[in-house]
């Protein structure tokens, strides 16, 4: 399988920073695996778009069922260096996912991008956020502190933005206990922002692997009422994706190349009757989407491979149907212009 990867030198560079962070992540989580389960190390997927020529990416998929739920660690680069009349020149990212088996240790994702504009500044989007079925203040503070540290001057404006971002306002509630979201992020001096972006994705990992590592070793007992707690998390987790998060949506649209990838952020198992519960929560025609999204998940509740082409194939055909309710996708203080990018 070849991928063809731009030329352009940013989007070296900005490959280089993604799977750099991407290869320091699974190394961390194999030791994990190799410490504290299974000894099973995390399993690489390659993807291509268009067949190779206009980039594509990989993912490494958790194995070890004895320590996680479902965990993704996505690198990906999509260029139109022969279409130069595409607003779009290059967009190369990391986004990851990890839900851990025992409900007491927490979830996290982070993303971090870099995209090129024809004719304009690139830019970098920066997000990580905490997500516990179960709260421990004290994983939450570490991970907040590790934010203020890296995020500097700009830690007011992202965990702002963060907590407008995974608000989700049918049910009233955040995805998430720690959020940090910068969109459009730039400076006049380009290696700094490539340092910053790098420096921040590092210590998130670090931090997450210390959290989930003193949590594994020490919170080894848990309860079906536990087990229920995370089961309901999951399905929130699930409802928030799938209908408010703009990144997953605009990647759906853009292309139907990498639909399972795109879905790796999803856990194993949700509550269907929970998740049905929620529809005459939000307005129409969402109502019309959750609803197909209830139909497309197996009465058991299990998300494997057939039921995330599914659940793509729903979320896609719905904005297709309704654009405008793009409107309620969630968002920090802009709204990124993902999908048009990538038009002529």
């Amino acid at each position: 399988m070849e991928i063809k990867f731009s030329k352009s030198i940013d989007a070296k560079k900005a490959y280089e920073l993604v799977t750099s962070l991407q290869a320091h992540f699974v190394n961390k989580l194999n030791e994990l695996s190799k410490n504290l389960g299974e000894n099973k190390e995390f399993e690489e997927v390659l993807w291509q778009r268009d067949e190779g020529i206009h980039g594509g990416g990989n993912r490494f998929e958790a194995r070890d069922e004895l320590l996680f739920n479902t965990g993704s660690v996505n690198v990906s680069q999509v260029h139109y260096d022969d279409e130069p009349n595409k607003r779009l020149k290059s967009a190369s990212a990391i986004s990851t996912i990890i839900h851990p088996k025992n409900p007491n240790v927490p979830s996290m994702h982070m993303h971090i991008s870099f995209t090129e504009i024809q004719d304009e500044q690139s830019y970098f989007r920066i997000m990580a956020d905490l997500n516990p079925a179960i709260l421990y203040e004290e994983d939450k503070d570490k991970f907040t502190c590790t934010i203020a540290n890296f995020a500097g001057n700009n830690y007011e404006e992202g965990t702002a933005q963060g907590d407008k971002y995974f608000n989700i306002p049918a049910l009233n509630r955040h995805r998430g206990v720690v959020h940090f979201y910068l969109e459009n992020y730039k400076t006049q001096n380009k290696d700094n922002d490539f340092k910053y972006a790098y420096d921040f994705g590092i210590g998130i990992i670090n931090t997450y692997i210390n959290i989930i590592e003193i949590a594994i070793k020490q919170r080894t007992a848990f309860s079906v009422h536990d087990i229920k707690e995370q089961l309901a998390y999951h399905t929130l987790y699930l409802f928030q994706v799938l209908t408010l998060d703009r990144g997953t949506t605009s990647g759906l649209l853009v292309h139907n190349q990498n639909d399972e990838g795109i879905m790796g952020s999803l856990p194993r198992y949700v509550d269907k009757n929970l998740l049905a519960s929620w529809e005459k929560l939000v307005p129409s025609p969402q109502d019309e989407l959750v609803k197909k999204l209830v139909e497309a998940i197996p009465s058991n509740g299990l998300i494997d491979v057939e039921t995330k082409i599914k659940l793509a194939s729903v979320v896609r055909e719905h904005y297709k149907t309704y654009p405008e309710s793009l409107k309620y996708q969630a968002s920090g203080n802009t709204i990124p212009t993902t999908v048009d990018n990538h038009k002529k």
